[in-house]
């Protein structure tokens, strides 16, 4: 398995992260498999074609694509970590396009072998950097902000569970074969790989809508962990019970419907883009009228469905749950 060596050092600097360049590739990789989680394939279908005519006519980035991702290992030109948080598509891909043609070569030999005769093409830094635009434009741009609050909810989510729980907590589900093994270890893939001592380096960990972990590097100092978002952050929200709007209000049926599992209130405020004050608000309501369950981890307080709370948001029609007596008439937004 596929180990970094670490010291308290370098996990006192790890920090969580998110970034456009991770979330473009994401997409991009999503696009292009056949094996769509049911939480992507929205997204996929509704996309999956212009990425077709936009290959179909862009023969050299196409086979780029082909040469560039392995069952194992994606060329790794393509997943360069961010240099610094919070940077812009065109601020991080400054890097892939300071590339030269061999390079590029190289790293896609590594991945598949012998190259197609479309990548004896000059340009190949800037084919993959605008085919990067191209699927950040066309796919990922208009939903930016709903992606990153999404993204930002699973990092809050985490980073509180690291001051509560230490890495093997924050860790914990974040991705398969990504676990804390303790004694400066930390596997990061299932692969057969050595392992890389990266003591004296920093670490990122980045959330992303992906379809699995990967690991990448931008040499001699910083390395990276992708790993998926899951479970309430994974996709779009799921469209709200009309009766149970009606019953509770539109922003209480949204937090209720979201709780299915142990969720932070500030994980909740970060997924919706609410006030703090009116996320607490709303869950103290919940909360009062037993449609919600909570218990403390370390310093945050995590809220999750009752069963009466679960049997209200999977009622076929939850007007008649005020009259069966499962719940008073709730009234807020």
């Amino acid at each position: 398995m596929g180990e970094f060596i670490v010291d308290a050092d370098v996990m006192a600097r790890t920090r969580f992260g998110t970034s456009q360049l991770t979330e473009t590739l994401s997409g991009l990789l999503i696009l292009l498999s056949r094996d769509v989680r049911p939480w992507h394939r929205d997204w996929h279908n509704a996309n999956v074609a212009a990425l077709g005519t936009r290959l179909a006519d862009d023969p050299v980035g196409a086979a780029l694509v082909r040469h560039a991702f392995g069952a194992t290992w994606t060329a790794d030109f393509l997943t360069v970590p961010p240099s610094a948080p919070d940077l812009d598509l065109d601020e991080e891909l400054q890097y892939l396009e300071s590339l030269d043609d061999a390079r590029i070569r190289t790293d896609l030999e590594f991945v598949s072998g012998p190259l197609s005769p479309e990548l004896t093409a000059a340009g190949l830094a800037c084919t993959a950097a605008e085919l990067l635009r191209w699927v950040w434009r066309q796919t990922i741009r208009d939903e930016w902000d709903r992606r990153l609050r999404i993204l930002r909810a699973d990092v809050v989510s985490r980073t509180a569970r690291l001051s509560s729980e230490g890495w093997s907590g924050a860790l914990d589900g974040i991705a398969p074969g990504v676990r804390w093994l303790k004694n400066g270890r930390l596997q990061v893939n299932a692969h057969p790989y050595p392992p890389r001592d990266i003591r004296g380096r920093d670490l990122l960990l980045i959330a992303a809508h992906s379809r699995g972990s990967w690991v990448s590097w931008r040499l001699p100092d910083l390395y990276a962990v992708v790993y998926p978002v899951t479970g309430m952050f994974a996709s779009a929200p799921a469209p709200l019970s009309e009766p149970l709007v009606r019953l509770l209000g539109r922003n209480r049926a949204r937090l209720l419907t979201m709780l299915a599992a142990p969720t932070s209130t500030s994980a909740l405020v970060a997924a919706t883009g609410l006030p703090l004050g009116s996320v607490g608000g709303h869950l103290r309501v919940l909360l009062d009228a037993g449609l919600l369950e909570r218990r403390r981890s370390g310093r945050e307080v995590l809220y999750w469905r009752s069963p009466v709370g679960t049997t209200l948001v999977e009622a076929p029609g939850t007007d008649g749950a005020a009259e069966r007596g499962l719940v008073p008439l709730l009234s807020g937004r």
